[in-house]
């Protein structure tokens, strides 16, 4: 079985659900999961985790995630993006310099109501299947946040941007957002997704390059270790005679930690209280991530990774 994370280039025709399908496939092991969904003609970074790594699926869904999209002011779909139905069709009034001026006052932190065509659930349906039948549920705003949003290209009325934002942002309905605030109405065009946290487009394999290199028996050159995603913390071993506690998960003592703290290739490092740090067996394999408590001298799970 494989452990680890692939970064993972999903192509516009696929549900994400498509996407780990697929990989299952390709890697032949059934514990996989991706990390936040991308629209189906969307494209872009879709890290997806296997084995061990799938205990990773939601911190790496709250990592900031920055997005390319082609906004397109005057049409207002049911979708938010232009492969729905066209509600409306109206005369943009604004100037260049009005839109832009708009666009940019999304920066920060805002309110959004969740679109209609989304996989969200209201009391247990998702809301695009009630969408489908022609329903539509009242839906409470979430907080979001823009960290960084930027004109890349515009020929007005349509606008391409770039946008970094938190977890749960719909760059649907910002589109849409966008065009409400100018009263011409907007649609989402494209959407690619650039990165999510460290994960970058330009480092992202294509699905048949994936099972090209699994068929060269070459498939673990894609897969990031699952210990990388710590590689801040620092790193501690522990002594062979205390392997049982690590394999069970079970608290550490401070006699059970190899002395000498630089059999990771780390610097020295000191303890002390509610400091974290990556725990390695005495084979040097990654087992987890623990808190050390100062006044008991003793490391307790985090987060267990086992082999």
């Amino acid at each position: 079985m494989y452990h680890g994370i692939i970064n993972v280039y999903k192509e516009a025709g696929y549900t994400s659900h498509d996407a780990v399908a697929r990989l299952r496939g390709i890697c032949k092991q059934k514990k996989i999961g991706h990390t936040g969904t991308l629209d189906p003609d969307a494209a872009g970074v879709l890290p997806v985790c296997l084995g061990n790594a799938t205990k990773l699926c939601g911190m790496l869904t709250d990592m900031r995630k920055e997005y390319v999209a082609e906004l397109k002011l005057g049409i207002v779909t049911d979708t938010q993006d232009i492969s729905g139905k066209v509600l409306e069709e109206r005369e943009v009034k604004a100037s260049p310099q009005e839109a832009e001026k708009a666009i940019l006052s999304f920066l920060g932190d805002s309110m959004q109501t969740p679109p209609m065509y989304s996989a969200l659930k209201v009391n247990g349906k998702k809301l695009y299947e009630l969408a489908r039948q022609g329903q539509e549920v009242e839906r409470a705003q979430r907080p979001i946040s823009i960290y960084k949003l930027e004109i890349l290209e515009k020929e007005h009325p349509a606008y391409k941007i770039k946008v970094v934002c938190s977890k749960g942002t719909y760059i649907r309905t910002l589109c849409h957002d966008i065009g409400q605030a100018l009263g011409c109405g907007g649609v989402m065009v494209s959407l690619q997704r650039t990165k999510v946290g460290e994960f970058e487009i330009e480092k992202a394999y294509k699905l048949d390059l994936l099972e090209k290199m699994a068929g060269e028996g070459e498939l673990s050159k894609a897969i990031i270790p699952t210990e990388r995603m710590f590689q801040e913390l620092p790193a501690l071993t522990v002594k062979k005679e205390a392997f049982g506690r690590l394999q069970n998960g079970n608290q550490l003592r401070r006699e059970d930690i190899m002395s000498d703290f630089s059999e990771k290739g780390e610097e020295s490092v000191s303890l002390s209280e509610g400091k974290r740090f990556r725990i390695y067996s005495h084979g040097e394999v990654f087992f987890g991530v623990y808190d050390y408590e100062e006044k008991d001298g003793i490391f307790r799970a985090v987060k267990m990774f086992l082999p």
